[in-house]
């Protein structure tokens, strides 16, 4: 409107007062025309004003349905007895359909819960409370496939008075919680390494000492000798506690490993020939090595026992023959994998499957299979360790291992290793013959626990080594500077109270740089497993006098 011939922005009844004042001072209306005109302009402006509510309800629906069909979270509208009465577009692609009526035809009781009796709890809270805070069930997929999914809701009144109805959220949480499982396993498997390591460091102990005189008995008292046998008894005992020990420090990845540029191929190339004799006639090996698969870097050894305890793993699961399938190849992995496989780093990889046609397993067995001392096999076929030592091993060297399984399918144990372009070789140094392990020099042997300290003591005694003893760091250090001579070699236990090993061989080595060093241990916790260098002066407790003699003739020599 105008006014006065100018332009004015005005509501409509503010507009009808305006007229009516105009018209009361120009045409003269009498008051029963002016009553009659404020009427019809209060009507005017109140249809106009139901006409803009009007249009901002259907923009509010608009916007409430926009929401509501592009949610990340599936919603719904059900009837308490299971019959769905709205759904949006990521409830249909959750549980795997292609269009709403599709679901709108299910009973969710029957359809889409996978268990029961979560639908019959579910409905007892929703029946008792009116809502539904958070509960976690699970939903069958189109596909037969199960879901993890969290619920959350209320009781609304339906349009028309016809009843009360759930309004509801679902969350499909399933990769969230193979997430948080795979965190607590992790987690677990750590707290036992960890304590697998402790018991280590005093069991080898222990074991060294053992093993150490039961060698020097055997030595002296020749094979005539009526306590010949029992002497070589206790040597094979302490042989076995001592492969028990590696394993559970291979689990936890506390052993120093001697890393190499190696062919994967080429591994298990050498291992076909002892593995098919190991599996028996009425098992098919087969192997399918990738032409053009990679290196990595591993240790040999701990790599053809990885392979070993899996092919034997399979063999047991196959009571009635079938057939074990070995396959290398080179993997690229660009994006993060789903499930399982989802703590896989993306990169390139040298892959190592084995895989049977055995008995399979069953997904509570699969989430346990790497537990040490977990078996299902009869206790007089194993200790439980087999596939815990591959883990560790695996694990310590860098990469990754998945176990994909079903009851009655056979199982498939996949390996990622780092992949190497670079196929350079080092060059291995000389092995110390027998016929040379003896020696003049002075060795400064620092060990806290007595009993090993007297047994290495007189074994290198024995051979002319010159011995300054002393029980910790501190007291190795003290030693070392009473002696004004030359020491030429320093063998010391990397664990010890107060001063560690590796500490006191630093500051010693500082003030005489021509001493060298051999690190004993029976477990090495962290404190060696970053320093290649120091890997290569390393003995692993419990060790027999022979390689201890070996090792310090290596060790001078190098």
């Amino acid at each position: 409107p105008h006014w006065m011939g100018v332009p004015v922005r005005v509501s409509g009844h503010a507009f009808g007062v305006l007229v009516v004042q105009r018209y009361k001072k120009d045409a003269g209306f009498d008051g029963h025309d002016l009553a009659l005109l404020t009427l019809v302009a209060q009507q005017a402006a109140g249809a106009i004003q139901y006409r803009q509510n009007e249009q901002t309800l259907r923009e509010s629906e608009a916007r409430y349905r926009s929401l509501v069909q592009s949610a990340a979270h599936g919603i719904y509208r059900a009837t308490p007895d299971g019959r769905f009465l709205d759904v949006n577009p990521a409830l249909i692609a959750m549980l795997g359909y292609t269009s709403a009526l599709e679901l709108l035809n299910l009973d969710a009781a029957r359809d889409v819960f996978a268990l029961e009796r979560e639908w019959e709890h579910l409905m007892e809270e929703f029946r008792q409370t009116g809502r539904m805070d958070g509960a976690e069930v699970q939903w069958k997929r189109k596909q037969g496939d199960t879901i993890t999914v969290r619920i959350s809701g209320r009781s609304v009144t339906a349009e028309g008075g016809g009843g009360q109805v759930v309004e509801a959220i679902a969350e499909d949480v399933t990769e969230r919680r193979v997430l948080e499982e795979q965190f607590r396993q992790a987690q677990k498997m750590e707290a036992v390494g960890r304590l697998a390591g402790g018991i280590a460091h005093d069991f080898n102990n222990l074991l060294m000492v053992i093993s150490g005189y039961s060698e020097a008995l055997i030595e002296q008292l020749g094979v005539s000798h009526p306590l010949q046998k029992k002497a070589e008894a206790i040597q094979q005992a302490t042989d076995r506690a001592a492969t028990l020990t590696r394993q559970l420090l291979a689990f936890s990845r506390k052993q120093v490993l001697d890393l190499k540029v190696v062919d994967i191929n080429a591994i298990v190339q050498d291992m076909e020939q002892l593995l098919q004799p190991l599996i028996g006639e009425d098992i098919e090996l087969v192997t399918r090595l990738a032409a053009e698969a990679s290196c990595t870097r591993a240790d040999v050894g701990q790599l053809e026992q990885v392979l070993m305890n899996l092919v034997v793993n399979a063999r047991d699961a196959m009571p009635n023959g079938g057939r074990i399938i070995i396959e290398t190849g080179n993997v690229t992995l660009d994006e993060p994998r789903a499930g399982e496989q989802s703590a896989i780093q993306p990169g390139r990889y040298v892959m190592l499957s084995v895989a049977d046609s055995g008995t399979g397993m069953d997904k509570e067995t699969r989430t346990r299979v790497f537990e040490p001392f977990f078996t299902t096999k009869d206790k007089s076929k194993g200790t439980g360790l087999g596939l815990s030592t591959v883990y560790g091993i695996v694990k310590q060297s860098g990469g990754y291992i998945f176990v994909e399984s079903e009851a009655g399918r056979g199982a498939d144990f996949t390996i990622y290793l780092p992949r190497l372009e670079d196929k350079a070789w080092v060059k291995e140094p000389a092995k110390v013959t027998s016929s040379h392990l003896c020696g003049q020099e002075t060795v400064l042997l620092v060990e806290d626990e007595e009993s090993v300290r007297e047994l290495v003591r007189e074994t290198l005694e024995s051979r002319g080594y010159r011995l300054l003893l002393a029980g910790n760091g501190q007291a190795g250090l003290d030693r070392a500077a009473e002696h004004t001579a030359k020491i030429d070699l320093l063998i010391t236990d990397v664990v010890m109270p107060g001063m560690g090993g590796r500490e006191m061989a630093t500051r010693l080595v500082e003030l005489r740089p021509e001493t060298k060093v051999l690190f004993l241990s029976g477990y090495t916790g962290d404190q060696l497993l970053g320093h290649e260098e120091t890997k290569k002066c390393f003995l692993q407790k419990p060790f027999t006098l022979q390689a201890l003699a070996c090792k310090v003739r290596e060790v001078l020599e190098r």
